[in-house]
């Protein structure tokens, strides 16, 4: 009972200090919001909307549980969950986050998947696309492509890491019975296939329209935590608390012969992944090497901000968010420690101007390459498809609130 009362004591006191500090810096309040709201409606939104609502329609169709079949006897060994869990993992690498958790937790609705093998499973497949390494942070903020390759290849090593690691949570809690070993067969994925699309009898239409109701509905909580924690970390900031948290840090940057110019920009980094990474590029006291490991991190603990819209996402269902938040911290940890040691024999020696033949081709990652102009294609034409979808939404909306009136 008195843990209770002193939950709600905090919680109010919380919110009430961010409405006075609202009031005390509106301006910055405002910039702040401005700022989150056109990373949201320019990048985000265009760019994960696609996946989530194509995501809805292979789940309605059986294709999901007809790859989960395949790859059955892949993940169950490495990572203990089953087949449906490599759709999955590619779609949270290849859209960013919070589509792992969003594609867990309507896997987990339709269940396909136990509550142990959803935490674990969502632990491994929330992670940052490639779009968002090689053109905002690389190119963007460091104007470097080739630090591109070693921050992904730290950042899909650490979460490869990370599901070995967590194949082992739950261990306890699930039954002990012999698994029989499966080999991959086409005839059993075309068979559950067909079930699945047999037992889902929605029309055509129907499920469509869902996926994107769904999605939609899914992007403006995103947006939402994303403005919300945009304003948190400037006022943060500007109240003194991020000051304090970084002299904190400062002793621990020293033990690790690390600047401390990178306290502030590591604890923004834990907040909000954008604004860390960015600041970070921007500290000249720290070697190139040294924010490449403090950038790591950053990008993968993934920051408060899409940690709340994952727990968010995860509170419509039975999954643990604890087990998530901890697998964060050992990602960070892993991304970090593998940037330090792949420096040297990637980057340096890859990368040396005086060894140009030994240059791996980084053509498409380049200033000006494939990659780079399809960032810059997403920031000038997002607003544009996030209006347009909004404005598909509200039509599907009213009309759904019609037809049941």
């Amino acid at each position: 009972m008195f843990r209770s009362k002193l939950k709600t004591i905090i919680l109010a006191l919380t919110v009430t200090l961010m409405a006075i500090s609202l009031i005390s810096f509106p301006q910055e309040s405002v910039d702040a919001s401005i700022r989150g709201l056109n990373m949201w409606w320019e990048i985000v939104f265009p760019s994960l909307l696609p996946f989530f609502i194509v995501s809805e329609m292979l789940i309605g169709f059986g294709v999901v549980k007809f790859i989960g079949v395949l790859l059955e006897p892949l993940m169950r060994p490495l990572f203990r969950v089953p087949g449906v869990g490599g759709f999955a993992w590619a779609m949270g690498m290849a859209s960013g986050y919070p589509a792992g958790a969003k594609l867990t937790a309507r896997l987990r609705q339709e269940g396909q998947l136990t509550k142990i093998e959803a935490e674990r499973l969502v632990s491994f497949t929330n992670c940052s696309n490639p779009l968002f390494i090689f053109g905002a942070v690389s190119v963007g903020f460091f104007h470097n492509a080739q630090l591109g390759i070693i921050l992904a290849i730290a950042h899909y090593l650490g979460n490869f890491s990370v599901g070995l690691l967590m194949r082992f949570y739950g261990r306890k809690k699930e039954e002990t019975q012999k698994e029989k070993k499966r080999k991959p067969s086409l005839r059993a994925a075309f068979s559950a296939l067909h079930r699945t699309r047999i037992n889902d009898n929605r029309p055509i239409g129907k499920l469509l329209g869902d996926a994107v109701m769904s999605s939609i509905k899914t992007l403006l909580m995103i947006g939402g935590f994303i403005i919300l924690f945009s304003v948190l970390n400037k006022l943060l900031f500007h109240v003194g608390i991020t000051g304090l948290l970084a002299k904190a840090l400062e002793y621990i940057l020293t033990a690790l012969h690390l600047p401390i110019e990178l306290s502030i920009p590591y604890i923004s980094g834990i907040f909000e992944i954008t604004l860390g990474s960015q600041m970070t590029s921007q500290v000249q006291q720290a070697t190139f090497m040294q924010q490449a490991v403090i950038t790591s991190f950053i990008l993968a603990f993934s920051g408060f901000s899409v940690q709340a819209q994952v727990a968010s996402i995860l509170a419509q269902t039975d999954i643990d968010f604890k087990p998530f938040f901890i697998a964060r911290i050992f990602h960070g940890f892993f991304a970090a420690f593998y940037a330090a040691i792949l420096w040297k024999p990637v980057f340096e020696r890859f990368y040396n101007t005086e060894q140009p033949s030994n240059a791996i081709p980084v053509g498409i990652f380049e200033e000006g390459s494939f990659i780079q102009r399809w960032y810059v294609f997403i920031v000038e034409t997002g607003p544009i498809i996030t209006i347009c979808a909004l404005a598909i939404y509200v039509l599907l909306l009213a009309k759904r609130l019609k037809n049941h009136s």
